[in-house]
């Protein structure tokens, strides 16, 4: 995951709505069940995944009463602290 990627991605659904990175999820998960993707392809579809849902999670946490920056650094350590362990 990226923060960059994120927070651009958590200022789309402020701009935008986030049921565009819902929809953009479903149609990349479909995508992953094309047999002929090399695992590089799959390892770059799974890291888009993976930050889209990650800024629908600090949206979420926005969305909460979280100031956008606290939002971002609390994800993302809760990130590293699950890969740590």
């Amino acid at each position: 995951m990226k923060l960059p990627i994120i927070k651009h991605l958590t200022e789309f659904i402020d701009q935008n709505d986030q049921d565009y990175l819902i929809e953009t999820i479903e149609v990349l998960e479909a995508l992953t069940e094309v047999p002929s993707l090399k695992d590089e392809e799959l390892d770059v579809i799974g890291e888009l995944i993976s930050n889209l849902y990650g800024a629908l999670e600090v949206h979420k946490m926005v969305r909460s009463g979280t100031p956008k920056k606290e939002a971002l650094n609390a994800f993302m350590s809760r990130v590293l602290g699950s890969i740590d362990k």
